[in-house]
């Protein structure tokens, strides 16, 4: 598709990435031996190693799972070019040694080395529900109305200083999937894509223009 799209890296394929690259052992479970036995599987995870974190498209910002409600949309993206320029560099391969773990689960901004990278990571490919002292909590996976207080879904906590109805002028809203049993989720601050379509439900895409909806069902009906 060359320049006709653009991704964004989550937990799945960074895990897959390891694996590729040798830095971590294949699960029972992981449905990518297909890439991986591909002829050109190099060419393929060296395009993939090189993707971004973030992307910004106008007032959104793109991203797998979330931001860190105590992140600026400026300190979001200068953290995910950190982790960018890991996955890049000629030692590449230490990302993927040490991002497996939940520790730390709050970000500060004086966190150095391994922690950083690794909570980094966490935040923009895993989070869906942070605990009462706003610390990740990895375990939910639930819908977002299952969520029980003091618990609360990431883009709720308050203040949210990434977000376009937020205390900073740079505000965005945000474009995430990840947290596939939160389904189509439209708000001022929220546009969350993720309805399923690995679980049997539908494929979903929104034109940011008008905000468009349009879904693709399992059978290919379109609607």
């Amino acid at each position: 598709m060359g320049d006709a799209a653009e991704v964004v890296l989550g937990n799945h394929d960074l895990h897959m990435l390891a694996v590729g690259l040798g830095a971590r052992k294949a699960r029972d479970k992981d449905t990518f031996g297909d890439v991986l036995g591909a002829p050109d599987r190099d060419a393929l995870l060296e395009w993939l190693r090189q993707r971004p974190m973030i992307v910004r498209a106008g007032q959104n910002l793109v991203v797998h799972a979330g931001l860190w409600p105590q992140w600026t949309a400026t300190q979001a993206e200068a953290v995910a070019r950190e982790v960018e320029a890991a996955l890049r560099a000629e030692d590449f391969c230490r990302v993927f040694e040490v991002m497996y773990g939940n520790e730390p689960r709050q970000w500060r901004d004086d966190l150095e080395g391994e922690a950083r990278l690794r909570v980094a990571i966490n935040i923009m490919t895993r989070m869906r529900v942070l605990e009462a002292d706003g610390s990740l909590e990895f375990d939910y996976k639930s819908t977002y109305e299952a969520i029980e207080a003091p618990r609360h879904a990431w883009f709720d906590a308050e203040p949210a200083r990434w977000a376009c109805d937020g205390p900073q002028a740079d505000g965005v809203r945000v474009i995430c999937g990840h947290w596939s049993a939160l389904g189509y989720m439209q708000t001022p601050r929220l546009l969350a894509l993720d309805t399923g379509c690995v679980w049997g439900r539908a494929l979903s895409a929104v034109r940011l223009e008008d905000g468009h909806l349009v879904q693709v069902m399992r059978d290919g009906m379109v609607r």
